[in-house]
């Protein structure tokens, strides 16, 4: 039997007005700015007036770790939001901006998959609002306010070998890893070695999913170091003059985006910070405006639940306040057989002592969020090719975790496929039993916070760093910088930082590469293992396939 394509699905969706969508969250039409027919921004008119509002339960969607496989973290988000809305409840959902790096890369896009997706993919996946092109310019604006003032006499005497403010773009380029800037003459500044990021790893990205308002976003902006003196004291962005500016950039990109699901239920999609590299959750003015208009918000964190899990833990429910009544660990057959060992040409046939020996990875994703307080479902994505000895395998081994496993088809049939799963994730939400705590205060120092995280949620046995990474987080420390929590960069693929290493590895460690501090974001970045802040391009790009057809459609989205 052969099935849609999502772009195909997407394609055929019977899509409403957008200020219909807004209706059902009782957002009037006046505070919708439209971009098209299809998808609209919230005015901070209209946000700054529901904050009075309850609150409603907070969801999160989370996945064990990625393989090649497949998982369907944002499709099963979509989904149970849309079985929500099925059983009667008032649900929303609120997920990330896809960035065009994976799109064009290997990962793809960001909008779910089958009859659970967000529509218009399309747009979604590329340009969308131009969200992702605002949080570019604003950054290489400072960029190039930085380098602008030492050419012109350089006031503030910046070292400028201590220059840590690297430009960003929103794609995948090895060869902008690491290069220098200014050469060809005295016309063009002083040449100095520097790089380029991805957008979704800039601060400014991770600035504008926490900030609560735009004077804080101009606050936070202002509080990034760009620089530093001889004497090591620090250069500010403020300093700089260029956070009015940048702010005045970012203006419209602040506002969350309302679009909606394949079944017209609302959907919130803002921000992007990739999880392996930053802090993977979408912003917090999304989530918390959700959480003041619908009484169940459905929300993800980027990865597996060692990386985007726990930094929406650690993170962004310290920073925004706020706090999951139930989380969802997302899991598939096919992965289990995967980290049971088994290739991903051999996953057809069933494999039920391949899925035993696979689900101790899923074991340790319940158990670590059990930690933080909040109790656990885990969904299993279901695909075509499983079995129900297969299926029966990862409730049996789930059951023995002391938590529940629901079948979930929402893939092939949306809403009516994840009806069980929002029966019983609305029931537990409603049950009240989460003690949300974060992993670890903010009085630890940066070093052993970085150990919890470690030893806790990886099972390391120790924590590799030379001299000259604990002496700067020592310095930050004495520098005020001691509260904030650390967001760990690592691969995604594993518990450690080989992405070869599957299953739930023990007796490892892992090495601190480089540590950065994000002052504005509020956060200290800590890079682990081989993991690249700047990815690069996969031997065949999905790119190669994205084309127009005669019709004029955009073919090979996925």
């Amino acid at each position: 039997m052969s099935y849609k394509s999502d772009i195909e699905i997407a394609r055929e969706a019977q899509k409403k007005p957008i200020q219909e969508i807004g209706a059902k969250l009782d957002i009037p039409s006046e505070h919708l700015l439209p971009y098209g027919y299809d998808k609209a921004k919230i005015s901070q008119e209209f946000i700054n007036s529901v904050q009075a509002n309850e609150s409603g339960k907070l969801i999160l969607v989370t996945a064990i770790n990625p393989t090649p496989a497949g998982e369907g973290k944002t499709t099963t988000t979509v989904g149970l939001g849309d079985g929500l809305n099925r059983i009667g409840k008032r649900a929303a959902i609120c997920i990330r901006e896809a960035s065009l790096g994976p799109c064009f890369g290997m990962k793809g896009g960001a909008a779910g998959g089958g009859y659970a997706q967000v529509v218009p993919m399309e747009e979604m996946n590329l340009h969308f609002t131009g969200d992702f092109h605002a949080i570019t310019s604003a950054h290489n604006l400072l960029s190039a306010m930085l380098d602008n003032h030492i050419y012109w006499g350089n006031k503030l005497e910046i070292d400028q070998r201590r220059v840590v403010w690297r430009r960003v773009m929103d794609m995948n380029d090895r060869a902008l890893r690491d290069i220098v800037t200014s050469l060809g003459g005295v016309s063009n500044g002083f040449p100095r070695q520097t790089g380029f990021d991805i957008t979704v790893a800039s601060e400014v990205m991770a600035i504008l999913c926490l900030a609560n308002s735009l004077d804080d976003l101009q606050k936070r902006l202002g509080d990034i170091i760009v620089a530093y003196r001889r004497d090591k004291s620090p250069i500010y962005c403020r300093d700089i003059k260029a956070d009015g500016a940048m702010t005045v950039l970012l203006k419209d990109a602040m506002q969350p985006n309302l679009v909606q699901t394949l079944e017209n239920n609302p959907a919130f999609v803002h921000g992007g910070p990739f999880a392996n590299i930053a802090h993977g959750c979408n912003s917090v003015a999304a989530t918390t405006t959700a959480l003041k208009l619908a009484d169940y918000v459905v929300t993800e964190a980027g990865f597996g639940a060692d990386l985007g899990a726990e930094k929406f833990m650690n993170i962004k429910c310290r920073k925004a306040g706020i706090a999951p009544s139930v989380v969802v660990v997302v899991a598939t057959v096919r992965a289990m057989k995967m980290n049971g060992g088994v290739a991903k040409a051999d996953l057809g046939p069933e494999n039920v002592a391949a899925i035993q020996a696979g689900c101790p990875n899923l074991g340790r994703h319940i158990e670590n969020v059990k930690s933080f307080g909040v109790p656990v479902v885990v969904a299993i994505n279901h695909f075509v090719t499983d079995t129900d000895a297969e299926v029966q395998a990862v409730k049996d081994y789930v059951a023995e975790q002391g938590s529940e496993a629901i079948l979930c088809q929402h893939w092939e049939k949306g809403s009516e496929g994840t009806e069980m799963l929002a029966q019983r994730v609305a029931e537990i939400a409603d049950a009240d039993t989460a003690n949300f705590a974060p992993l670890y205060t903010d009085e630890l120092s940066l070093f052993e916070k970085i150990e919890t995280v470690a030893k806790r949620i990886y099972r390391a046995d120790e924590v590799l760093a030379d001299a000259k990474i604990r002496t700067q987080l020592k310095d930050w420390e004495e520098a005020g910088y001691g509260h904030l929590p650390v967001c760990m960069a690592k691969t995604q693929y594993s518990f450690t930082t080989d992405p070869n290493r599957r299953g739930a590895p023990l007796g490892h460690s892992v090495p601190v590469r480089e540590v950065r501090l994000s002052a504005g974001a509020g956060f200290i970045v800590v890079i682990c293992g081989e993991i690249m802040t700047m990815p690069g391009l996969p031997s065949v790009p999905a790119s190669e396939a994205i084309m127009l057809n005669d019709l004029g459609q955009i073919e090979g989205l996925f």
